[in-house]
This record gives structure tokens, C-alpha cells and sequence, in this order.
């Protein structure tokens, strides 16, 4: 009877040594992993990026470089539309590009260290090393973390799912939820190549600008065409949108449209507990491509790319130019009634 006890002990510390050995510890997989995404010189990469927050989801394409220290180029481009924007961080500072609108802006800002999306796996990695919460589940072919989000959507949306392969240890998808663990943003890894670098002058931004000689020169508009060119700046009328978000002691108490020629700017005062203003009025296009001064850091909202301060956030979409001011909401909060102004809810 003891020998037969002794056989089963020895059964069993076996299966359990031998069960242990075939589980990989998170804090080894974690280890490879971030260190993997993070020691290399510089990568590329390609994802689709599903928005499902809003409305109708919206899908667009995401092409990533990034050359070490600091240099990034991330081109995000809206699926069925040819709308696009692009930033680039170089030695001269960082530039929000939107081609279709002849527009580029220039930050003096840490970008990314403020502010950064999933798409760029360097964030994604501090996401999964700074999460003391951190939990990680084997599959077949997968490692799958849950982590907190640190990014500009971390009050809306807190949670984040990120998928490893196992054979090549690179992020597969990145599935970004609300407090409810609601499924709002999809980015699904198609293409990294880790060891790629491009060379500095490959970030400039002289390349985005058109030419005399790429263009044709532009000279002053003649006489005659001047009526052409002044049709061609006409301002359409435009639906008005309304921020979503319900908070207490806060409500809209002016709703006023102002008209300046043949513009109309509307403007939406919120007052209470954290009141905000919200002026919305057409994009115009850009004369030029030579960069304007903005001030604060680029935040990508996911569906555009905008400016935000401690006091205010601006964007363009859909040919609407938006701006919010409070001295009382927080950038996370302007965010979020940026980020709820999708579609416009009448009130």
C-alpha cells in the first residue's frame, strides 16, 4: 500500500512539473516580447483599423515607420475616401499633414510620449509593462494580454486586448474596449518588419509640399479669372452636430448661428459643472502647404487627427472644421465630447 502511494505521488509531481514546463510565465513572454518590439532600430508596418464607436463602423488603413530615437511617419487613411493625413516627427518637430486640404500643422511637442495609438508598438509595449494589472492567457497559437489603456481614450475606453503570435512573438490585433468591455476599436496587424530605418531626409517635410515645378507655377489669379476662383471657395451649408455625452449639472443653454458672408459658424454653449463651448463652422482649403504654428500636441482621435491644449481641442472632419474651449473639462474629457460628436444627434 505505501509503495502503490508512493508510485501515485511520483505520478503526479510528474504531470505537474511536465504541465509547468509546457506553460510559458507571463513574465517571460512579456520579457520577449516588449523587449522584441522595442530594441529594434526602427520597423515598418501596415494595419486596418476598425472604428465601431459612433455609429457605422469605419475601417482605414495605417502605415507605420518609425527610425530610432524619435523619428515617425504614421499615414492614416480613410477606406473608400480619399481623404488622408499623416504625422511626422523629425529633428524639426512634429507635423500633422492633410493633403486634400492643402494644410499642415506644426507642434512643438513629445509626441508620442503624449497621446500615442496601439498602432505603435513601442506604446503598446509600456501599456503591457506599466499594467501592474496585468493578465495574460495562453492559446494554441496566441498570447492574449489584458491591459489598461494609458492613451488619449483612456476614460472612455480603459481596456485593451492584445494578441501575440507565438511563432514570431509581434502583436497580431490590438482590440481597444469601454468600461463594459464593448468592443470600439479593431486594429489588426497585416505587415512589421522589425530592423527597417529610414534615412532623416526621408522624414522631411519639404516632400509634402507642392512645387512650382510639380505643380505648375502659381501666379496671381487674372482678372478675369477671379470670379472662377472666388466659386470655387463658395462655403456649403453643413448640419449641426451635438456632443452625446451626459453629465450632470451640464447642459446645452445657447444654440446660435452666426453668419459672415457667405459662412455660417455655429456655436453651442454647455454650462454647469464642466461647461465647454463648441464653435463648428466649413473647412476651407489651405493656399498653401507651408506649415502653420499650432500650439499644444496632435491627438489622433481615430477618425481624424487634431490639436489639443490644456483649455481647447480642434479638428476637421467630413469637411466640418470643429473647435472646443473649457477652463473646466480635462483634455481626456474634450476628447471624449470630441469623440462623441461623430454623427451629428439633434438635441
Amino acid at each position: 500500500m505505501g509503495n502503490r502511494y508512493v508510485t501515485w505521488l511520483v505520478l503526479i509531481c510528474m504531470i505537474l512539473l511536465l504541465s509547468a514546463c509546457g506553460s510559458a510565465s507571463q513574465e517571460k513572454v512579456l520579457k520577449k516580447a516588449s523587449g522584441k518590439w522595442t530594441d529594434t532600430n526602427g520597423y515598418e508596418l501596415e494595419a486596418t483599423m476598425e472604428i465601431k464607436a459612433g455609429g457605422e463602423p469605419r475601417l482605414y488603413d495605417v502605415n507605420v515607420w518609425h527610425t530610432k530615437p524619435d523619428f515617425y511617419r504614421v499615414e492614416v487613411v480613410e477606406d473608400g475616401k480619399d481623404v488622408s493625413q499623416m504625422i511626422v516627427r523629425n529633428a524639426d518637430g512634429v507635423f500633422v499633414v492633410t493633403p486634400t486640404l492643402n494644410k499642415m500643422y506644426k507642434f512643438q511637442s513629445d509626441w508620442p510620449k503624449k497621446n500615442s495609438q496601439a498602432y505603435l508598438i513601442g506604446a503598446l509595449a509600456e501599456d503591457l509593462t506599466k499594467d501592474k494589472n496585468l493578465v495574460m492567457r495562453e492559446e494554441d497559437k496566441a498570447y492574449i494580454f489584458e491591459a489598461a489603456t494609458r492613451n488619449s481614450y483612456k476614460n472612455s475606453m480603459p481596456h485593451q486586448q492584445i494578441t501575440v503570435d507565438k511563432k514570431t512573438m509581434l502583436p497580431t490585433s490590438v482590440v481597444i474596449m469601454n468600461d463594459v468591455k464593448e468592443e470600439q476599436i479593431r486594429i489588426t496587424f497585416k505587415k512589421i518588419k522589425l530592423g527597417v530605418q529610414h534615412a532623416e531626409k526621408e522624414y522631411a517635410v519639404d516632400q509634402f509640399t507642392e512645387t512650382d515645378e510639380t505643380k505648375g507655377e502659381q501666379a496671381a489669379p487674372k482678372e478675369e479669372d477671379k470670379e472662377a476662383v472666388g466659386a470655387e471657395v463658395e462655403y456649403e451649408e453643413f448640419q449641426t452636430s451635438y456632443p452625446s455625452v451626459k453629465w450632470e449639472n451640464t447642459k446645452l443653454v445657447d444654440d446660435k448661428v452666426i453668419r459672415e458672408g457667405d459662412m455660417e459658424r455655429v456655436v453651442l454653449t454647455y454650462e454647469g459643472d464642466k461647461a465647454f463651448t463648441v464653435m463648428q463652422q466649413p473647412a476651407t482649403k489651405g493656399t498653401s502647404m507651408l506649415p502653420v504654428s499650432s500650439p499644444g500636441d496632435p491627438v489622433d482621435l481615430g477618425f481624424t487627427i487634431g490639436a489639443i491644449t490644456d483649455t481647447s481641442i480642434s479638428w476637421e472632419k467630413d469637411g466640418v472644421a470643429f473647435f472646443v474651449a473649457s477652463s473646466k473639462l480635462t483634455r481626456e474629457e474634450m476628447i471624449e465630447v470630441a469623440s462623441s460628436m461623430l454623427i451629428s444627434s439633434m438635441k
